[in-house]
């Protein structure tokens, strides 16, 4: 089984994300004939030439308007390893999703317009990069095929504009490059159009990228979903979310610190010796311990930490400010948990500026770092650690206002 590695591609709107996906995957020849027809047939349809942004922008409502509102991924693979891109939507409205799909990333591609340069996207997407800790970073600038100007002057300006702000986030490029997204030009095969630049093909960039340390080698963290009674069984359902879970494996249940001993691993109405990281499994126990949603389950002898008070850096992606003396539910895996918030710095996303302001409100689009204080304890992990244990989600009347990471 080859490695996998998973990288998302992020910038501002209309910089030619989904374009430079298509690309990649029609020039490794990851498209069916059917998938290439498809595509004829829409952008004949909207009275266009071949839009290879049709390949993932696949929802309806996405063709008629031209940009990416989901967070999509899709697979392919090289000689080398197997791939995951996750295409990271460009509008303010959807970073949420952004969020979501960076925080699953190994590596990260971030597009920059030849035309227009940084924008406001641009540059709040690669804070949420650097508040995520992804280190391995390709930056790309897209060249278009109408511009005039001497190609290499385009690339120097764009690209020192790019890095002068990228080095304010600690983001050290390992790659940056020119690309024309509708040629294909230096993404999967060498440009004839940059004969000054030197440097790698896209491809070849990410296949020098190191994939995560894979989740089976980190210690068990079992986030249990709910409790079934099925004849005489309790079944205690959730998701491997680091770890190998095994039959005959002592455990301890979190936080009532019970040990126990795994007696049963349910899959699919199979019993099974092992579970991984990413299963969705149900457990029964030899003792009849109170097992519950929210419980956190981790081999006897690894102490988690268990703790009422955290450092975060949180995302407010809610259009309603929230006044931080509001109780707030917190949703970490299936934990669920009343907080309050201690904002101690705000920065606006796309400047980068510090805002101090005493009444402590958090508006739409602001970072802060903050500590959050619970109503009882939690298991929580540093999100550099353990991303799946580290990362987490802010509620209120049912709707998800911010997101947030563990530091």
């Amino acid at each position: 089984m080859k490695e996998q590695l998973k990288f998302v591609i992020v910038g501002h709107v209309d910089h030619g994300k989904s374009t430079l996906i298509g690309r990649l995957l029609f020039d490794t020849n990851s498209l069916s004939p059917d998938k290439m027809e498809e595509i004829k047939k829409q952008s004949q349809n909207l009275g266009r030439e071949d839009q290879f942004a049709f390949i993932l922008d696949h929802l309806q409502e996405e063709r008629d308007q031209g940009i990416t509102i989901d967070t999509t991924q899709i697979f392919f693979d090289t000689e080398q390893r197997d791939y995951v891109i996750i295409d990271a939507p460009g509008h303010t409205e959807f970073v949420k999703n952004m969020i979501t799909g960076a925080s699953q990333a190994d590596a990260a591609v971030l597009i920059v317009s030849g035309k227009e340069g940084l924008q406001e996207q641009t540059k709040r997407h690669a804070y949420i990069l650097a508040m995520l800790g992804i280190k391995q970073v390709i930056v790309v600038i897209n060249i278009w095929t109408d511009q005039k100007e001497e190609l290499k002057e385009i690339f120097e300006s764009v690209s020192k504009e790019t890095s002068d702000f990228l080095s304010v986030l600690n983001i050290q490029p390992t790659f940056t490059m020119p690309i024309i997204a509708t040629k294909g030009d230096n993404i999967a095969n060498k440009s004839e159009s940059f004969t000054w630049y030197e440097g790698v093909t896209l491809l070849e960039g990410l296949n020098s990228f190191k994939a995560r340390e894979s989740l089976e080698n980190k210690p068990l963290y079992f986030s249990v979903q709910d409790v079934y009674r099925i004849e005489e069984k309790r079944i205690a359902v959730g998701r491997v979310e680091s770890g190998v879970l095994k039959k005959e494996q002592e455990i301890t249940v979190f936080p009532t610190k019970e040990n126990t001993v795994v007696n049963t691993i349910e899959k699919f109405n199979q019993s099974v010796e092992k579970s991984y990281p990413g299963e969705s499994i149900g457990i029964t126990a030899k003792d009849p311990l109170f097992i519950e949603r929210g419980n956190v389950i981790c081999e006897k002898g690894f102490i988690p930490e268990l703790t009422i008070e955290f450092r975060a850096s949180l995302f407010w992606m809610n259009k309603t400010p929230f006044m931080i003396d509001q109780p707030i539910t917190l949703k970490c895996a299936t934990q669920e948990i009343l907080v309050n918030i201690d904002v101690k710095k705000k920065i606006d996303s796309s400047t980068l500026e510090v805002i101090y302001e005493d009444d402590q409100i958090l508006h739409h689009l602001e970072v802060a770092e903050v500590v959050i204080r619970c109503k009882k304890p939690i298991v929580i992990t540093k999100f550099i650690e353990i991303q799946e244990m580290g990362r987490f989600v802010l509620v209120k009347n049912e709707n998800i206002v911010a997101g947030g990471i563990c530091i």
